[in-house]
């Protein structure tokens, strides 16, 4: 595959990445953040299962730009290439369990309206855990894999001007802050779904639309690609 067609590849699962994640998040809204879920759930099932594709969707594009930049990155390192390929990966298990728990939530709540339970108790205690089970996995999945991976394929385009320096250097910003958000909502010093994580966010998602239309118009830099 050449280098033209690499660059096409990648910005393109870089942009089906950005909007299944969103559109996907918000097809889950009446399962995930309604108060009625377990009733809400059932009526929405179609909707439901349409957010978990989007999130497969989403999972199979990660692998893809991994797989696809892989050839790329490891001309200039390839112990850091072979990182990234792995903690890629990582990234997609920990996304498709998330996808599996929100398939059992579901589950769950077509047997709750099925079954007319009276005592609601033990579906909301399993429900409580499905819903925990899917914030986590956004959590190490999408912000603390995500910071790892990001700070090293543009810490490699830092060095080797594969794409312009200010996509790089927002890309390591970017990695940095989601990471330090991961760490900071383990430690519960904010919330992972408020006002701070969404602003420690935006750096790497500025970071991976730039980067996605630069490689969609303008690919990687040819000339630093042949001069290796």
């Amino acid at each position: 595959m050449n280098i033209r067609k690499s660059s096409y590849i990648v910005g393109v699962l870089f942009l089906l990445a950005a909007v299944t994640a969103v559109i996907g998040v918000l097809l889950y809204g009446p399962l995930k953040y309604g108060s009625d879920y377990l009733i809400d759930g059932a009526e929405h099932g179609n909707q439901i299962v349409l957010g978990a594709l989007m999130e497969l969707v989403l999972v199979v594009s990660a692998i893809g730009t991994a797989t696809t930049m892989y050839p790329i990155l490891r001309k200039y390192n390839e112990t850091i290439a072979l990182w990234h390929v792995c903690f890629r990966f990582m990234e997609a298990v920990i996304l498709t369990i998330g996808v599996i728990s929100m398939l059992a939530l579901l589950s769950l709540s077509r047997e709750f309206v099925a079954s007319g339970a009276i005592d609601t108790t033990t579906y909301h205690s399993a429900g409580v855990v499905l819903r925990s089970i899917h914030d986590w996995c956004l959590l190490l999945g999408a912000n603390f894999m995500l910071g790892i991976n990001t700070i090293m394929y543009s810490y490699i385009f830092f060095k080797t001007k594969l794409v312009p320096r200010f996509i790089s250097i927002l890309g390591i910003t970017g990695s940095i802050l989601v990471f330090s958000a991961a760490l900071l909502e383990l430690f519960g010093v904010f919330s992972q779904f408020s006002v701070w994580g969404a602003l420690f966010a935006i750096p790497v998602a500025a970071n991976e639309m730039i980067l996605a239309v630069w490689l969609l118009i303008k690919g990687f830099n040819e000339i630093s690609y042949k001069m290796k």
